[in-house]
């Protein structure tokens, strides 16, 4: 449903490496929604704001409307480059935002710039407006954030700034072993065996410096002794976790923790975690990912 053009205030856009997602805010919320698998990776520079008119036109009135959009949309290969800001800092700043030159003078056109961090050398883009949407949402958090994904994003999180962060290739480590490497042959389909997560798990928490041969005992248990797809895929994702949380303890022991992302991989990290005593609170990624570049949008507003 097209919503009124005279209530929408202004246009969320959530642009990844995969996927493109954008969103009509209006005083009351979300009036719509839509998307597309025109991810950064799929275009070229010119075809950025086509496929961004295609998703947002019937939205667009004859005035100027603000479109703010976070994520790999702002990388080097992206739509136009927004700089890094250094940490420690406020996960968003209006003064970070970079305005795209468009050709369609209906939009307002500005990008969110990521994070870096120069030691240990690390970056991210779009899991800041995830941050900063979780702090709106709870303004007194100090702790850590835990943003899991196909590049895990652990975050120290001090007086509403982000003190210094580090990322794990969990996910993408999972989805190569299971789909790539010899391992994927006894990994077919999508079952799963919260045993076998947690045993996984306790392996790799405690020997994590074994994580090579254990992994190939997955091989060697699907030929020698029938181990299951289904308790193979989880006990590969419980020992993958479990190195990271082994590598992220000085983030996470003794700390409140806030999970977000998507409801079942949150759902193993919560798992994980509170079998080490650490009971973590959970919030959605889009949820977070709105209140954040809500934030911005309402920065906007205000500033003069």
């Amino acid at each position: 449903m097209t919503p009124d053009r005279i209530a929408i205030d202004w246009i969320a856009v959530d642009w990844g490496t995969s996927n493109l997602r954008v969103w009509a805010m209006g005083a009351e919320g979300i009036l719509a929604h839509a998307s597309s698998d025109n991810g950064m990776g799929q275009l070229t520079r010119d075809q950025f704001e086509p496929a961004l008119l295609e998703l947002i036109a019937p939205w667009l009135g004859a005035g100027e409307t603000t479109v703010i959009a976070c994520g790999m949309v702002g990388s080097r290969q992206g739509w136009h480059e927004a700089p890094y800001r250094a940490v420690p800092c406020a996960p968003l700043d209006r003064s970070g935002l970079v305005r795209v030159p468009v050709q369609d003078a209906r939009i307002a056109m500005f990008i969110a710039p990521g994070l870096q961090q120069t030691r240990a050398a690390d970056v991210m883009r779009g899991e800041e407006t995830q941050i900063a949407g979780a702090l709106a949402l709870h303004p007194a958090f100090d702790g850590v954030m835990c943003l899991p994904g196909t590049h895990s994003k652990w975050a120290q999180i001090s007086a509403g700034e982000v003190v210094s962060f580090q990322t794990y290739m969990t996910g993408e480590l999972f989805a190569l072993l299971s789909q790539h490497s010899v391992l994927r042959h006894g990994m077919v389909g999508t079952g799963w065996d919260d045993a076998a997560f947690d045993a996984g798990l306790s392996d790799a928490l405690s020997r994590p410096d074994r994580i090579g041969a254990q992994l190939f005992t997955l091989r060697a248990e699907g030929l020698l002794a029938g181990l299951l797809p289904e308790s193979a895929r989880s006990r590969l994702s419980g020992l993958l976790i479990g190195v990271e949380l082994a590598a992220a303890k000085p983030y996470w022991l003794g700390q409140p923790v806030t999970l977000i992302g998507a409801e079942a991989l949150c759902a193993n990290y919560a798992r994980a975690l509170l079998a080490q005593g650490v009971t973590a609170r959970t919030l959605p990624a889009t949820e977070c990912t709105l209140a954040g570049l809500a934030s911005l949008a309402l920065q906007l507003e205000t500033t003069p």
